[in-house]
């Protein structure tokens, strides 16, 4: 792979050559060698890498993912985060990965088309607001290299959870590409650029070639599927893609169309407090929520038209849904609607707008605000200390669904304006170090408060500890692998079905799909594309004439947590155990009845064993 290795602050560049099957696979060399496990993951020395997989410009639909592999301020080691659709326009950036260390003194966006780079200092704030700027002060780039930006918001220069913000503009017209917006979110790498970098904008673009010729073959791409599915390509495509693009069954599609009919009452809500209701009480909640919130979407998106779009790339599954101008994906939606006691989804837009605009993880942010309305609604703190001027209706069993959404979403958008402005103590606390640090800290300063409500703040969160003082906050689904110890959390590298089974079994299942999620994400290849592409991907890469990673990816991923002091830690608070346990006994196991902290302690023991087992040899 071609990489370039980008020093802002001496705005020097060089060019050079490793030998990987893929970005993740390259920034683990490159972090291997300068030794980052020992460095802060701030530090001006601990490079944000990106880059994309090696079947770009080609035949293959949903392998212009962008991937970025950085040391997380969140989990303390590496960690993958991927952004739809960039990569179509990056191909022609004269790399196939950028590695960017130092700092630059002032806020900086890095232009790259065909291998030549140029600096600019910017002016950072509303992410959107940016790649407006950035196409009207550097127009003449964006129309030559049919660009694209990548963005931070305000949030990576002030909180540990920023994201990587891109929406694509019509370079002709200066507008922005209806549901061509994604985001590399989960970890912080928005706070990696902008904290240990101040890089606040990267505009990539070029001639859109691809790397390899052997992607424009058709021919030779249907002979591989039909040898392994029987049917050419696009056939194959369009079966292993049904959920994304329209499921005939549901008469819905997409991940937000898709996930609350499907899963219904085992879908999180109020920051998971709703695993602790029955199954009569789930229901009543579902089906509010089938009317109030996916209701008002499907009718606009599916009955009444079909606003559907792609990532940025060309690809016949236009997985991106849109009411109305806006983007609507499961996890965004859910952060900003159920999850926080909020099931009107009108309420919902602005929230998902303003956390993208701030540039924000949306799901950790969703965990956020749920946090801090359940440490409200306990007495754990005061509304005030959070800058709100009202008390959170935190309670599924006295919930109106009209009434308390509208007041938990006013309230949220206090919080998430709080939060990045760093605005009362508290807030400011919690933007510097995360859930899992600043919970330990509040248990100090409010002791007697603790002792009062008789439960502590970090037990009302849902996450994965690190290290000593690193975690991850699950994606939304009641699904023990989703908060077992896997060496990365908050993506899919786990098992992440609602089930249960021996840990050894639960260690092998999530194992297996680890892999199979890193080696998609090496290849830059969309998720929703790996029904078709994790079969045959030996088969692309020798086509290609490289070689396919081996396990000997995730061990790697899994030694640099070693080195790093942030492998996955034992459980610490009380509802990531319970949601364990209560599923446990949803779906009535037996053998595991979860009696007391040993029994909690002896899954998890023997779950990391069976998976270093696995992972280590």
């Amino acid at each position: 792979m071609i990489i370039l290795e980008i020093d802002v602050e001496r705005r020097a560049v060089s060019r050079r050559e490793i030998d990987a099957s893929g970005p993740v696979e390259a920034a683990l060399a490159i972090h291997k060698e300068r030794e980052t496990w020992r460095l802060d993951p701030l530090s001006p020395q601990v490079p944000v890498v990106f880059g994309m997989g090696p079947f770009v410009g080609g035949r293959l639909y949903g392998v212009h993912r962008l991937i970025f592999i950085f040391k997380s301020p969140q989990t303390g080691t590496l960690h993958v985060s991927a952004l739809g659709g960039a990569a179509y326009k990056a191909m022609g950036m004269g790399a196939q990965a950028v590695s960017i260390v130092g700092r630059a003194p002032a806020p900086t966006a890095i232009f790259i088309s065909q291998g030549y780079v140029k600096f600019a200092e910017v002016k950072p704030g509303d992410a959107y607001e940016t790649i407006n700027s950035l196409y009207r002060e550097f127009k003449n780039f964006f129309l030559e290299n049919d660009a694209r930006a990548l963005v931070v918001g305000p949030a990576a220069y002030t909180t540990y959870n920023g994201a990587v913000v891109s929406v694509d503009v019509d370079v002709r017209k200066g507008e922005f590409k209806l549901g061509a917006e994604d985001f590399a979110a989960r970890g912080g790498p928005g706070t990696a650029l902008a904290q240990g970098h101040n890089v606040a904008a990267i505009v990539v673009g070029g001639p859109k070639r691809p790397h390899f010729e052997k992607v424009t073959d058709a021919e030779a791409i249907n002979q591989i599927f039909n040898k392994s599915f029987g049917r050419p390509y696009l056939d194959v495509l369009n079966e292993k893609t049904v959920k994304y693009r329209f499921d005939q069954k549901l008469r819905t599609g997409g991940t937000f169309g898709v996930n609350y009919p499907h899963y219904r009452d085992l879908l999180p809500l109020f920051g998971y407090k709703s695993i602790y209701m029955s199954r009569e009480e789930r229901v009543k909640h579902a089906d509010l929520i089938l009317q109030l919130f996916w209701k008002p979407f499907q009718e606009e998106v599916f009955e009444k038209g079909r606003s559907w779009y792609n990532c940025g790339e060309p690809c016949p599954v236009v997985c991106k849904k849109v009411w109305r101008g806006k983007k609507v994906d499961y996890e965004s939606f859910h952060a900003m609607g159920p999850f926080i006691g909020n099931y009107l989804f009108q309420e919902a837009v602005p929230l998902v707008d303003k956390v993208d605009k701030l540039g924000l993880d949306a799901i950790e942010a969703g965990h956020l605000v749920a946090w801090l309305f359940d440490a409200v609604h306990a007495g754990l703190l005061k509304p005030e200390e959070l800058g709100l001027d009202d008390t959170p209706a935190f309670d599924p069993a006295c919930f109106d669904p009209h009434g308390d959404s509208k007041k938990n979403a006013k309230l949220a958008g206090q919080l998430l304006d709080n939060f990045v402005n760093n605005s009362t103590e508290v807030l400011a606390l919690v933007a510097k170090h995360g859930i899992r640090k600043a919970a330990r800290e509040l248990e100090r300063r409010f002791s007697d408060r603790v002792k009062a409500a008789g439960i502590r703040f970090r037990d009302l969160a849902v996450y994965v500890a690190f290290g000593t003082e690193w975690y991850m906050t699950p994606n939304f689904y009641w699904a023990p692998g989703l908060v077992a110890p896997m060496y990365i959390q908050g993506r899919y590298w786990t098992n992440y079905n609602p089930t249960f089974m021996s840990p050894e079994d639960f260690a092998k299942s999530s194992y297996d799909r680890a892999v199979a999620e890193a080696y998609i994400d090496n290849a830059g290849i969309c998720r929703f594309h790996r029904g078709w592409a994790e079969p045959v991907l030996a088969e692309l890469y020798a086509l290609v004439g490289l070689k396919p990673p081996t396990p000997q990816l995730y061990r790697d991923i899994a030694y640099y947590a070693k080195l790093a002091g942030a492998e996955p830690m034992p459980w610490e608070s009380k509802r990531a155990r319970d949601l364990v346990s209560t599923l446990a006994r949803e779906l009535g196991a037996k053998d595991w009845r979860f009696e007391d902290y040993d029994d909690y302690y002896e899954w998890w023991i023997r779950f990391k064993e069976a998976l270093d087992k696995l992972t280590f040899g």
